[in-house]
C-alpha cells in the first residue's frame, strides 16, 4: 500500500531517473522481452485464456508498426495453472530469470495478491486488467480494470432504481475468495446506507470450480419470495457455467429475479444456452456489441488473429471486457516506454500518469497520474439470446477510480486518492 507521499516520491525519482538517461532495460537487447502471466488451463482458463490471446494480438500489433523505440517485443508467455502459489513462482521466473520489462496478467485477486511481493522485491512492472475489490495502491501496479466505484455500486444502484426493477432484497453469490468477500463489504455498507435491513441481505460463497447449484438456486427462489431480489452474482471461473445452467432449469427468469454479474462477459457464455438468460444483466466498462469504429476494428482485428492463430472455435470468438482493458494497458505502457526513453520500470511509472487511450468502447480513457487507476465509463448489459449483451445503463463520461471505498470504516483519510 502506497500513501500519496509514496508516490509523489517515486514520480520525483522516476522524473530524475529519465533526466540522467538510463541505458535501455536489458543492455540494448535486440528485442523488448514482455511477460503474459495467465491461466490456460485450469478453473479460471475459462477466462484467462483469451486474455493471453489479445495480449499476443496487441504485441503484434505494436511489433507491425514498427515495435517500441524500434525494437520488437518478445512475449514469454507462462501458464500458473489457476494454482495461485504457482502465480509466484512463474512471476519470479519471469522477471528474474527471463528479464521482461513488463508483465501483463493475472485475473483473480487471489493471484495478484500472490505476485505483488514478487513484483515490489524485484521492482518489477504488472498490468492488472480485471474489475477487483479495491483496498489496495501499489507503485508497480497499474489497473487497468474497474474499482467497485466503477462497477459494483452503479450496478446496485441501477437494480434499485424504478429503470432497473426497484430491488428491495439482496441475494450475493461469490466465489469464496477475497475479491466476492471484499466487495460484499463495501456492497453490505452501502446497502445499509440506503436502509436495507440485514434481513433482507444473504450473502452465499462456493469454492472455485463448484459445479452443483441446484440447492443455492432453489435457496434464492425461497428468498425472492420475500420481497422484489436481485442476485449479486461475483462467481469466477468455470462455475458460472453450471450456475447459469442451473438458473434456466429452474425457469428463474429475469423479470421475477434479475441477476447482475461483474465477473461474467461473453467469452464465459459462450458454453451456456443463453436463450433463459435473456434480460439477466452484467455490469463491465466495455460490452463487444458497441457500435463505434474504435470497436469495430478492435472485433475485426481480433477475429482475423484468431483465424490466422488456430484459435478453436475461431469462427465465434467474441471479446470482452478484460480483453479491452488488456489492450488498453499494452498501448498505454508502450506509449510511457517511448516517453520516458527507456524500459525502466521506475521511469515508466513516472510517465504513465496522464496517457490516454481512444479505446474499444468509444471512450478515450485517461490513466490517473495519482492513482494508478484508468477512469473508465460504467455500461450495465442485458443478457440477448445471442450471449451478446444490449446496454441498458451507462455514464456520459469516464469515472475516475476510488481504490479505497468510503463503505469501509478506515478509509476516511484515503478518499482522494
Amino acid at each position: 500500500m502506497q500513501t500519496r507521499r509514496t508516490f509523489i516520491k517515486a514520480l520525483a525519482l522516476s522524473a530524475s531517473i529519465a533526466a540522467i538517461g538510463v541505458p535501455l532495460g536489458a543492455h540494448a537487447a535486440e528485442t523488448i522481452k514482455v511477460g503474459i502471466l495467465h491461466s490456460l488451463s485450469g478453473t479460471m482458463a475459462i477466462s484467462e485464456t483469451a486474455l493471453k490471446n489479445v495480449a499476443l494480438m496487441t504485441i503484434e500489433e505494436i511489433n507491425a508498426a514498427g515495435g517500441v523505440m524500434g525494437k520488437q517485443l518478445e512475449p514469454v508467455v507462462v501458464d500458473p495453472a489457476s494454482d495461485w502459489p504457482l502465480f509466484a513462482e512463474r512471476a519470479r521466473q519471469l522477471l528474474a530469470q527471463d528479464k521482461v520489462a513488463v508483465v501483463f496478467g493475472c485475473w483473480t485477486s487471489v493471484s495478484r495478491k500472490s505476485v505483488l511481493p514478487v513484483f515490489s522485491e524485484l521492482n518489477g512492472l504488472l498490468f492488472y486488467p480485471v474489475q477487483y475489490e479495491g483496498e489496495e495502491l501499489e507503485k508497480n501496479v497499474f489497473y487497468t480494470g474497474a474499482a467497485p466505484n466503477q462497477q459494483a455500486i452503479p450496478a446496485v444502484e441501477y437494480l434499485m432504481s424504478d429503470e432497473g426493477g426497484g430491488a428491495k432484497r439482496y441475494f450475493l453469490l461469490g466465489t469464496d475468495y477475497v475479491y466476492p468477500r471484499t466487495t460484499n463489504k463495501i456492497l453490505r455498507a452501502f446497502l445499509k446506507s440506503k436502509g436495507v435491513a440485514d434481513k433482507d441481505i444473504e450473502e452465499v460463497y462456493t469454492p472455485f470450480g463448484h459445479s452443483d447449484y441446484q440447492t443455492i438456486v432453489a435457496n434464492i427462489k425461497r428468498f425472492a419470495a420475500g420481497g422484489k431480489t436481485a442476485v449479486i452474482s461475483t462467481i469466477n471461473g468455470d462455475s458460472n457455467v453450471p450456475f447459469y445452467r442451473e438458473l434456466g432449469n429452474a425457469g428463474l427468469a429475469a423479470t421475477d429475479v434479475p441477476v447482475v454479474a461483474f465477473s461474467v462477459g461473453e467469452e464465459e457464455l459462450r458454453g451456456v444456452d443463453t436463450k433463459p438468460l435473456v434480460g439477466h444483466l452484467a455490469a463491465w466498462n466495455y460490452f463487444m456489441s458497441l457500435e463505434n469504429p474504435q470497436n469495430t476494428a478492435f472485433v475485426a482485428k481480433y477475429r482475423a488473429w484468431a483465424k490466422a492463430n488456430g484459435v478453436p472455435n475461431a469462427d465465434s470468438v467474441v471479446t470482452n471486457d478484460p480483453m479491452e482493458a488488456t489492450y488498453v494497458g499494452i498501448h498505454m505502457w508502450k506509449q510511457a516506454v517511448e516517453k520516458a526513453g527507456t524500459t525502466d520500470v521506475d521511469a515508466v511509472i513516472g510517465a504513465m500518469g496522464g496517457q490516454t487511450f481512444q479505446a474499444p468502447s468509444g471512450f478515450t480513457l485517461t490513466m490517473d497520474p495519482t492513482n494508478h487507476h484508468l477512469h473508465k465509463p460504467v455500461l450495465i448489459g442485458e443478457v440477448r439470446a445471442d450471449g451478446q449483451f444490449d446496454v441498458v445503463w451507462q455514464t456520459s463520461e469516464p469515472i475516475r477510480a476510488q481504490p479505497w471505498s468510503p463503505f469501509i470504516e478506515g478509509n476516511e483519510a484515503r478518499q482522494g486518492l
